[in-house]
């Protein structure tokens, strides 16, 4: 095991710290080496395909000039002579070739060679005659001095001979050469035009990516004021990826707010019950104490208030643990029209002692499949929201109708109405209509955003219909059982 100096003798392991590289010289590299390869590849293409047309070609010319030999000049006993090395010398100019013609003792024929000249062109039969052996040809083949042969037996004058065809390669090099030198030329040009090009993308995309990159980072320090979107960016998905970092500003300029708002709420609805829980409890040790009248009362009021404090930090965590999605809820086939019945009975405390009137339309046995516990507490955010929005008549309406497909169930209320700009964000924790932040009869403030959660998290469809100075509706359609239908009148 090591010893203490052992480990912190031991450098720790560093991560791999990516390298930022200009954008230009990547494009400018990766343009020129793209170019590069492409020319490189069809220069050897090229240069292979060239050099076999050419090879293919001189075999074939020499075939055919031995051929023709044979044909038109040693096999037509017309050419003697003088006569045969003029047919012979032309059929060489003809197909660019060397003609050598010996008979089977190795005596040229054709061409006239000095007698001091004989000795070096004695290899030749000889390797013809190796060559050949039982043969009557040789193909053309690479001689390796730079050049192609081919040979084969003939008859001459009505005697056995050789004949001895060669063609020179080198200007098949020569023009190999001049391929290699003009692959050259045209990637130095291909490298000089890939410079230029990358340069003019660089301004199309590369600098608006980076303009995007700076203002990003402002995003990330804080600047929820930045603008991406610019009528200079030309490329689509440029501009695309500004419009979505401009809502991604606006979103989190959205959340900073609201969680601003939320610290302050929150901070507002501790503050209170804790401040009247001290206050009664400095009058019940100062003043009610000993009258037993007062002290209960002042009791119940910390008690109250504590409740109020404890419910607050229920839905706080609640909200928090939804919304982080570790709840595990329980799903049965439960008695929907039951549920909302005794849902609604809770809130009889409002109908006997502030005169509240809760109306219901509810039908009778209808059921869903759902986590019950979560059903109820969506009907009792929804009604209880109704109860501290509806108007002066004090009035609601809870309804529960069969649907083709679903449960259909609503909270009516006869409150102000919700401006149609405000829709979206009656969901949002501590909505308050644009009013200004008062304590609820009931509730906590976050209990649609309770309710928006639990019917998020099980694709449950709701919405909610509001015109100003005439009420708003909150609606779910809660899904039926597998298998069961609702019977609709």
């Amino acid at each position: 095991m090591p010893s203490l100096a052992q480990l912190k003798a031991q450098k720790p392991h560093k991560k791999f710290q990516p390298k930022s590289f200009n954008l230009n010289l990547i494009l400018w590299a990766s343009f020129s080496l793209f170019t590069i390869v492409v020319i490189a590849f069809f220069a050897v293409v090229q240069n292979v395909q060239i050099g076999f047309q050419y090879r293919e070609r001189t075999e074939r010319d020499l075939r055919d000039a031995g051929e023709e030999i044979v044909r038109y000049a040693i096999g037509d006993s017309f050419f003697a002579g003088g006569d045969l090395s003029r047919r012979l010398l032309a059929i060489a100019n003809q197909y660019n070739v060397s003609v050598y013609l010996f008979d089977a003792d190795g005596r040229f024929i054709f061409p006239e060679i000095p007698e001091e000249e004989v000795d070096e062109y004695a290899a030749i039969y000889e390797e013809v005659r190796s060559l050949i052996g039982d043969s009557d040809y040789v193909s053309p083949y690479d001689t390796g001095d730079g050049s192609y042969a081919y040979a084969m037996r003939v008859t001459i004058w009505g005697e056995e001979g050789y004949l001895y065809l060669s063609s020179s390669t080198a200007h098949i090099s020569s023009a190999m050469n001049e391929m290699g030198w003009l692959s050259l030329i045209t990637a130095l040009f291909a490298v000089a035009l890939a410079f230029v090009v990358s340069g003019l993308v660089s301004m199309v995309i590369t600098k608006p990516i980076s303009e995007v990159a700076e203002k990003a980072k402002e995003l990330a320090r804080g600047n929820y004021e930045v603008t991406f979107e610019s009528e200079t960016y030309a490329c689509l998905e440029v501009k695309e990826l500004s419009e979505a970092l401009s809502h991604a500003s606006a979103e989190i300029s959205k959340a900073d707010k609201m969680q601003k708002e939320l610290i302050a709420n929150v901070s507002h609805d501790f503050k209170t019950p804790l401040t009247m829980i001290k206050a009664y409890a400095s009058m019940i040790r100062e003043i009610s104490g000993d009258d037993k009248v007062k002290r209960d009362k002042h009791a119940q009021i910390i008690i109250d208030e504590a409740d109020r404090l404890a419910a607050l930090v229920g839905d706080v965590l609640d909200l928090s643990k939804l919304q982080a999605g570790i709840v595990q809820d329980e799903f049965s086939v439960f008695n929907l029209s039951e549920d909302v019945y005794a849902v609604t009975g809770r809130f009889d405390f409002y109908v006997e002692t502030e005169g509240y009137v809760i109306n219901t339309d509810i039908d009778d046995d209808l059921y869903t499949f759902a986590a019950r516990g979560r059903v109820e507490q969506v009907l009792y955010n929804l009604i209880g929201n109704a109860i501290n929005y509806t108007g002066a008549d004090k009035s609601i309406l809870v309804r529960l109708k069969a649907g083709k497909d679903c449960s259909h169930f609503e909270v009516i209320d006869t409150g102000k109405g919700i401006p149609k700009e405000e829709l979206d964000t009656i969901w949002d924790r501590y909505y308050r209509s644009g009013e200004a932040h008062k304590r609820l009869k009931r509730g906590t403030g976050l209990g649609l955003s309770i309710v928006k959660s639990i019917l998020v998290r099980y694709g449950i469809r709701f919405g909610v219909r509001s015109e100003v100075g005439k009420g708003s509706c909150f609606w779910v359609d809660f899904p039926l059982p597998n298998g069961r239908e609702n019977k609709t009148k």
